[in-house]
């Protein structure tokens, strides 16, 4: 950032100078607008849907942009918030009503049911962080999708008012262990408890996350290119990985194909673990060199539109699997095939109260591991099998919905990842695919990426020749 000096006496500078620095950092951190997002009627319908099942209004406030002070932060909207708004810049408030003609219906409110509050236009702001959006824009309806939209500083007044006819307040309630870390949940509630001391405050969270579970089309489209990038970027990090490179090289190669790609940020840290690092399961220090003899571990996935991508590749360091590592690859992919195989809806995933049950996904894949194979001591692979089989995916890696072991429905999109980790052995394989639930079995979101070690060492090779290639010219 340039600032530049005017004629004058230092200390009149040096005092302009700090104002300014003043303002910069009181200022939230600027709003990176998605790729794409959905229609405003798929947002609309998802209120429809939740204001349709409660007795109250609820309240949403979206981040503010004051949550990190970071200087590399870009604002990212609460995924619960942007999901029923499609709204991603800093400041911004939901209020829904039950629906008129319900019996939950005890206000006298005419008009929309649902409102929108933006932040008032601020020039001078905008000065630093750009054009935002205004309750006094033309065309702000159309634009956010929303038929009423006022100033934020009207919001309190308005709860207040409804506060003198509905007892009970909704909003999404922080979990136990959030009290002492990220403190926007809190914030929203200790917001309405000051604005409406009297009124009961009840969870929303699990209406909102049972939505999220289920994708609709254009969320699926989303995610599909989410995934095109991370298979475009595994692509081009095995045509490149060979003994000498470092582990952040391999992790900045799939970045700049995300990035360039479209792709606004990465879905998580990238994990890239050679040698031991391939047997911890969040490695993200990246600071190791590639040995001749090491396996490369690659959880490194892109987000696009907000929609984050899961995938995992290990492939040999020098092109070339050892017979030990082709050993261990070929039991996880087998019980990963085993796995996917039983895919259907109904079928449950595997949570920790099920996972010693037979029938779950992760059963199934445990088990496969468990009886093939066995580590240098003479004793099974299970227990190098050590978390569990997949998650679901959608605005956050590991999207909600799923939780209390609740059976796979069409249109979740969830991965596919065992693994087996030996640290005695500086070996750890996982392979990790995005699978898209259908009506009659599911579809391999990821399926043009190869997972045959054959596959893999071939695209090595073939990287190795261009490079030499290019050597000799």
């Amino acid at each position: 950032m340039d600032l530049v000096c005017a004629n004058g006496p230092r200390w009149a500078w040096r005092a302009s100078a700090l104002f300014l620095v003043a303002c910069c950092t009181l200022l939230p951190a600027a709003a990176q607008q998605r790729r794409e997002r959905e229609p405003n009627s798929v947002y609309a319908e998802r209120r429809a849907k939740l204001a349709s099942h409660i007795d109250g209004p609820i309240v949403l406030l979206g981040l503010t942009g004051h949550e990190e002070d970071a200087q590399t932060y870009i604002f990212a909207q609460d995924e619960n918030f942007y999901y029923l708004t499609g709204h991603n810049e800093p400041g911004a408030a939901l209020l829904l009503l039950p629906p008129a003609g319900s019996s939950a219906k005890k206000d006298d409110w005419e008009g929309p049911r649902e409102i929108f509050f933006l932040q008032p236009k601020n020039p001078e702001r905008e000065k630093w962080v750009g054009v935002l959006m205004s309750p006094t824009d033309p065309g702000i309806e159309a634009r956010t999708g929303f038929a009423l939209v006022k100033p934020y500083p009207e919001l309190r007044a308005t709860v207040e008012r409804l506060a003198k006819v509905y007892p009970s307040f909704y909003t999404v309630l922080p979990y136990e262990h959030e009290n002492g870390d990220y403190p926007h949940e809190k914030e929203t509630v200790d917001w309405l408890k000051l604005a409406v001391p009297q009124a009961n405050i009840k969870d929303i969270r699990t209406n909102i996350t049972d939505l999220r579970a289920v994708k609709s089309p254009t969320e699926i489209s989303l995610l599909r290119q989410a995934i095109d990038l991370s298979l475009d970027a595994q692509f081009a990090a095995m045509k490149m990985i060979r003994p000498g490179l470092f582990e952040y090289q391999v992790a900045a190669k799939m970045e700049y194909v995300h990035a360039m790609g479209g792709s606004e940020a990465e879905a998580y840290a990238p994990i890239v673990g050679t040698g031991i690092n391939s047997t911890a399961l969040h490695y993200d220090k990246l600071s190791r060199k590639i040995e001749d003899g090491d396996v490369v571990l690659m959880d490194v996935a892109a987000q696009y539109a907000g929609y984050a991508a899961d995938i995992t590749r290990t492939v040999p360091a020098n092109g070339k699997f050892t017979p030990r590592q082709r050993e261990i690859y070929e039991i996880v992919l087998a019980a990963q095939n085993a796995a996917m195989a039983a895919i259907r809806p109904g079928a449950s995933l595997g949570c920790r109260e099920k996972r010693d049950k037979k029938g779950t996904l992760y059963a199934i894949a445990y088990n496969y591991i468990n009886t093939h194979g066995k580590d240098l001591h003479g004793k099974r692979l299970g227990q190098y099998f050590i978390h569990g089989l997949g998650h679901s995916i959608g605005l956050n890696v590991h999207d909600p919905g799923l939780e209390g072991c609740k059976p796979l429905a069409p249109g979740m999109i969830v991965t596919m990842e065992p693994g087996i980790y030996i640290p005695e052995e500086n070996l750890g394989v996982r392979i990790e695919d995005d699978v898209l639930v259908t009506d009659s079995g599911y579809e391999l979101l990821s399926q043009r990426l190869p997972r045959d070690p054959d596959e893999i060492e071939k695209i090595m090779a073939e990287g190795a020749k261009t490079r030499a290639a290019y050597a000799k010219e």
